[in-house]
């Protein structure tokens, strides 16, 4: 609980995002993950571990609570005669038989696929999307599409262009992205993870430390502008899953925000913080401080 709006702010920061205790739990069982993957793709194989490394907004840094799944990029590489004769056409090959290799090594009782990934389920929610990839010449990397082709991508592209942005603003714009996925998380979850940083991304020229106005700006600049480009130049428009009717139900998400928003600031500033911070309440959701 806050009595100033700033305050509020204070004590939202660290809440928003994962904990030490949530990132140790991330790194061991990371670690189970990859022991399994080793153990299943041995040296010497046909098919065989590479590398591995946490994508995602875990990846990126830009997680907020709760954090329900670890995606994980596992290069796996693939001899050259069996990537001509089956999987170079079938992406769903490759990961049919991954899925079947990691079932029949795990100690972990359900695997499946989901979509591009194969997941490991535990029964305490942290679920691990294992994402096999074969990485090109060209230095990126080949993921299944989950129709059978294969996407070109490469996370540490979007890792660095974060990193480059959030350094450009004096390390605040990640803070300002988990606060976004808060809004997003309370109010239907409509964008998706990378789309949400990726928009918030290309909002500022500057941002300065005051995370009230940063956000907005976020729900203004955005409003009735959801498209954007992967910056690394893959993927296209990202807004491209969103159809008119879900795209309408941002916008309007994007309205009430803003308009709150600009209802709050004037309460700030009128020196009325019990409503202010009630007001932010209503855009962050339930986990914002209330004021007492």
């Amino acid at each position: 609980m806050a009595t100033t709006t700033v305050a509020a702010f204070n004590e939202f920061d660290p809440k928003a995002k994962p904990s030490p205790v949530t990132w140790t739990k991330v790194y061991g069982r990371r670690d189970a993950v990859v022991n399994v993957i080793k153990a299943a793709f041995p040296a010497g194989n046909d098919i065989r571990y590479q590398s591995h490394t946490i994508i995602g907004s875990l990846g990126r840094n830009t997680a907020c609570n709760p954090v329900d799944d670890i995606d994980l990029m596992v290069h796996l590489h693939v001899d050259q005669d069996l990537w001509n004769r089956r999987y170079r056409d079938n992406s769903s090959e490759f990961l049919y038989r991954v899925r079947k290799v990691l079932n029949e090594s795990s100690p972990v009782r359900k695997i499946g696929t989901r979509g591009q990934a194969v997941r490991f389920f535990y029964a305490d929610g942290l679920s691990v999307d294992v994402a096999p990839v074969e990485k090109y010449t060209s230095g990126d990397y080949g993921i299944p599409d989950g129709a059978g082709n294969w996407l070109t991508t490469n996370p540490n592209k979007h890792e660095t262009y974060l990193n480059d942005r959030n350094n450009a603003l004096d390390g605040d714009l990640k803070k300002v992205i988990r606060f976004a996925k808060k809004w997003n998380k309370a109010h239907s979850s409509r964008l998706s993870s990378f789309h949400l940083e990726m928009l918030v991304a290309r909002t500022y020229g500057t941002l300065g430390n005051n995370s009230r106005t940063a956000l907005r700006l976020f729900f203004d600049y955005n409003l009735h502008n959801l498209s954007v480009q992967d910056p690394a130049g893959f993927s296209g428009d990202l807004s491209a899953y969103l159809n008119w009717a879900s795209k309408d139900a941002v916008n309007d998400s994007l309205k009430s925000a803003r308009d709150r928003a600009d209802l709050a600031l004037a309460a700030e500033n009128r020196g009325d913080h019990r409503e202010a911070i009630r007001l932010w309440r209503i855009i962050l959701g339930s986990d914002f401080p209330m004021y007492g």
